[in-house]
């Protein structure tokens, strides 16, 4: 697999910057690709970081997604500087939005974010200070079933 010594990347959001929207997550999925993990597992974490790299876009100010890779798992981690959230229950269920009209013209704001991000993440935590910012990190667990 190459990366017994393990991998980190750290990737800059700008909020508000629909243009280049997307790139980080296709990045990563990229260099996922490029070291060997599983389609599969592949599939899940790109959903999992476009849609945590979209959430930064459209409620922070800036951001930073770290992409760290071991042997066993990889996790990304996502921490925002923006409005945080105000209820992490209520954000958490399918369809809670608190989009913009804006943000919903552009196809954006359908409140499956957070969730689509725990249903694809084989872990997942969340904090938010309201008026500071949102964390998250996804852990991906690795088949690391090998014979001995």
């Amino acid at each position: 697999m190459g990366i017994e010594n393990g991998l980190s990347q750290t990737f800059e959001i700008t909020g508000n910057d629909f243009s280049k929207a997307g790139s980080i997550s296709t990045t990563v999925k990229e260099i996922l690709q490029e070291i060997g993990i599983d389609s599969s597992v592949i599939r899940r974490a790109a959903i999992a970081s476009y849609e945590a790299e979209m959430n930064v876009v459209m409620y922070a100010d800036k951001g930073q997604l770290i992409l760290t890779v071991t042997p066993e798992k990889f996790t990304i981690s996502v921490e925002d500087e923006g409005q945080g959230i105000e209820n992490i229950e209520l954000a958490m269920q399918e369809g809670y939005s608190t989009a913009t009209e804006e943000m919903r013209e552009m196809g954006f704001g359908a409140g499956m974010g957070l969730p689509n991000i725990k249903k694809n993440s084989d872990e997942f935590e969340i904090a938010s200070i309201p008026g500071k910012g949102t964390s998250l990190k996804m852990t991906f667990n690795l088949d690391t079933k090998k014979e001995k």
